[in-house]
């Protein structure tokens, strides 16, 4: 009868650590973040199993594709109105992706991993599952879903869709 490691019996689990889940590290490591406490929990994951000099960071940055299009609602009465929050809404966006796709690859620099930094509009399942067959991610890590209560917009990960989709292992962060 099989046990897995730090169990015993039959159905005593427990999650892999690091060193425990591969013998090598990654290659090319997609990271899902995007500047929330769950990203950052990613972030911290990915960097347990990056190894420098060897690892290439894949930082994915998704701007769901709810905001495409954005221009306001009945209050904003006419085309130049809307146009102009539409452009402050693309701005605003633009320059916190920029942000935090800077900090991801400084802290890449600083940890000696290579980065290359995607910024991607759409459905994060769909750009999550694309980019990695694009950019040959050996390694996925993503973080937990929000919790309730917590404020912010949820742009959900089908995880089922994703995990079917993904031709490499995938890492939810969990906090620990």
């Amino acid at each position: 009868m099989k046990t897995y490691p730090g169990g015993s019996g039959p159905l005593a689990r427990r999650a892999p650590s690091p060193g425990e889940f591969q013998q090598q590290a990654p290659r090319r490591l997609l990271l899902a973040h995007h500047g929330t406490e769950g990203a950052a929990q990613a972030a911290q994951l990915a960097w347990r199993f990056a190894v420098a000099g060897e690892t290439t960071v894949i930082h994915l940055y998704v701007v769901p594709e709810f905001w495409a299009g954005m221009q306001g609602d009945d209050w904003l009465n006419n085309a130049w109105t809307r146009d102009k929050f539409a452009t402050h809404l693309e701005s605003k966006l633009e320059e916190e992706a920029r942000a935090q796709l800077q900090a991801v690859s400084g802290e890449c620099a600083a940890r000696g991993l290579d980065c290359e930094s995607v910024l991607q509009v759409g459905d994060p399942t769909n750009c999550l599952i694309e980019v990695a067959a694009a950019r040959g991610a050996d390694f996925v890590v993503i973080g937990p879903p929000r919790p309730k209560g917590v404020p912010g917009y949820r742009c959900r990960v089908d995880l089922e869709k994703l995990v079917r989709g993904l031709k490499a292992p995938l890492v939810i962060a969990n906090g620990e």
